[in-house]
């Protein structure tokens, strides 16, 4: 049984008629995790990033702090 098979895809931005994000999340190895990849064509790149749930939670703040930081100037 292949460990990601239990990830459930929750978004994805299409750069192109070839690439896009997809984010995913689910179980990876019993722990909770969100993975960022890009994908071109059908296929998943090693472009991306698998974070456990904390992490994401801390990439996200800084992110939203960073862009809020942005739309003010």
């Amino acid at each position: 049984m292949d460990e990601l098979s239990e990830l459930e895809q929750i978004g994805r931005v299409v750069r192109n008629s070839n690439e896009e994000v997809i984010i995913q999340c689910g179980k990876y190895w019993n722990i909770d995790i969100v993975d960022i990849r890009w994908f071109k064509g059908d296929k998943p790149t090693s472009k991306g990033i698998r974070l456990n749930r904390d992490e994401a939670i801390k990439v996200l703040n800084l992110l939203r702090r960073e862009l809020d930081e942005e739309n003010k100037n």
